[in-house]
């Protein structure tokens, strides 16, 4: 059992405000959505612009879903200590081919049909990835606000590691965060329209409940026995 601290990557952010609110409220990670037919989505150049606000220890996290190598380069080029994740039909070989650490997202089908996906391929294709993502698979490449089955897998299984190896995401919200965390153990949390007012603005209230609601959850009293 993961008896550290979850940690939390914030994602979609597209305002200074939130940028800062998000620290505030104790993210360690804030994402910037390189996908142009996101409404979350943000340039290279303004990802930089966001990203320079960061204070030391706080991970930028570029998204990219099926980018080219140039614009990738674009990005890693504006934000260069960013982890990359990669969300879409990307290959191992695709990932490597940047050069730099990544997660990887694994898009699992909601509700019943989430226990066909071969979640111990993918982690085992996907070994060279800092983390596995688990996000549950919508039109739009996440920030769909639905989650998958969380009991579809086996998480001690020492493939996916979830202690040490994989991020939650997927719908999570203030109100049933602290559930997800206690079913899967994942080494993190990741949250974009589970804390938004609307598509790409965050709430800051919002933010404050759900980081609250990670830490409740890491407190050893509110395990289940």
């Amino acid at each position: 059992m993961n008896t550290s601290r979850t940690r939390i990557k914030i994602c979609g952010l597209t305002r200074e405000s939130d940028v800062d609110a998000a620290v505030q409220a104790g993210a360690d990670a804030i994402g910037f959505v390189l996908y142009p037919h996101s409404p979350r989505y943000v340039s290279p150049e303004r990802s930089g612009e966001l990203a320079r606000r960061l204070p030391p220890f706080v991970t930028p996290v570029l998204l990219f879903v099926n980018a080219s190598p140039e614009f990738i380069a674009q990005g890693v080029a504006a934000v260069p200590h960013a982890l990359l994740q990669f969300h879409g039909d990307e290959t191992p070989a695709d990932c490597l081919a940047a050069g730099r650490p990544f997660i990887r997202a694994a898009r699992i089908p909601p509700g019943q049909a989430g226990a066909g996906f071969d979640l111990l391929k993918y982690a085992s294709d996907f070994a060279a990835s800092q983390a596995i993502l688990l996000d549950a698979h919508v039109e739009g490449y996440g920030g769909g606000g639905q989650s998958f089955d969380w009991n579809a897998f086996p998480w001690s299984h020492p493939l996916l590691n979830a202690s040490s190896r994989l991020v939650l995401s997927g719908g999570l919200t203030p109100a049933n965060v602290t559930d997800g965390i206690h079913r899967v153990r994942p080494w993190a949390v990741d949250v974009s329209s589970g804390v938004e007012a609307s598509k790409g603005i965050k709430d800051a209230d919002k933010m404050l409940a759900f980081v609250a609601a990670v830490r409740a959850a890491d407190t050893p009293s509110s395990r289940p026995s």
